[in-house]
């Protein structure tokens, strides 16, 4: 058995095709994303990849839509996110597929 912590892991990505990662593959990554009231999620959209959001704690606004715990929300590729923290922290899980760290594009 492999044991390992998320604070060993750049921003809560623990799966992918990047280093550090505990299963490296090309195919998708995961990640527990914590975000905070007070920080400025850049404005980004990817040009490959789809993400699949599942809220676990907080609320947050999420293109202008509010997500709180329990809600799933799916960003297509190409599809400009614009995210805020509305709460103290708030915790996402998120799928991304495919795996492509140069896959993330600045507005």
């Amino acid at each position: 058995m492999l044991v390992s912590h998320i604070s060993k892991f750049k921003g809560g990505w623990y799966i992918g095709n990047f280093t550090p990662s505990l299963y490296k593959n090309k195919n998708f990554e995961v990640c527990l994303k914590t975000h905070h009231k007070k920080e400025k999620i850049a404005i980004h959209y990817h040009k490959k990849a789809t993400e699949i959001n599942l809220v676990i704690k907080g609320k947050m606004f999420v293109n202008q839509k509010l997500l709180k715990k329990g809600d799933i929300f799916i960003l297509k590729k190409k599809e400009i996110v614009q995210a805020k923290c509305i709460s103290p922290t708030a915790k996402i899980i998120v799928i991304k597929f495919p795996s492509d760290s140069r896959d993330k594009f600045l507005c």
